[in-house]
């Protein structure tokens, strides 16, 4: 695979550097919160569900800068991508007013190797209605996230300091 891959917004992280390792350091320096793939444990964990488009929203900068920018890197010409920005809006209501059903410290599960997906998504399916779920997590977890999405959850995201968010998801 190494220096085939077309580099796109679908590009999961893995795929890309080990297509081409030399994009480490510059992925790293446009999305600092991706210093944490420098462990070997996070690497195997997050980089292999992570798109692009994901590592972008997680950067908060733009999915089309940053595929060109990386696809300028290994030659590849630049393309017109069309960004979905995510909902950046003041804490809603329902996060204070809600009772939490359900939550979850991932810190110690992705420290450990594995992937909490399967474990808040079948907590999320079990949520009570008219509870709200909390997931506690060293970074925002954009594909946990966009899976609660598909699934008919709302979330709204807190940055508590560099190494932890706090995600409320409801019905």
């Amino acid at each position: 695979m190494k220096g085939k891959l077309i580099i796109t917004p679908r590009t999961k992280v893995l795929d890309l550097l080990e297509a081409y390792p030399q994009l480490e350091d510059k992925l790293i320096e446009w999305v600092p919160a991706f210093e944490k793939l420098r462990n070997p444990l996070l690497r195997r964990t997050v980089a292999r569900i992570t798109t692009l488009s994901q590592a972008a929203a997680i950067g908060n900068v733009s999915v089309e800068i940053l595929v060109n920018r990386l696809r300028k890197l290994v030659g590849q010409d630049e393309e017109v991508i069309e960004e979905v920005r995510k909902n950046t809006e003041s804490k809603p209501a329902w996060v204070d007013e809600l009772p939490i059903g359900g939550e979850l410290n991932a810190g110690p599960i992705l420290a450990a190797g594995e992937h909490p997906v399967g474990q808040v998504i079948a907590d999320l399916q079990n949520l009570e209605k008219g509870k709200q779920y909390r997931l506690i997590a060293p970074f925002l977890p954009v594909p946990l996230i966009d899976k609660a999405t598909g699934l008919g959850f709302i979330h709204w995201a807190e940055k508590i300091n560099e190494n932890e968010f706090h995600i409320y998801f409801r019905r």
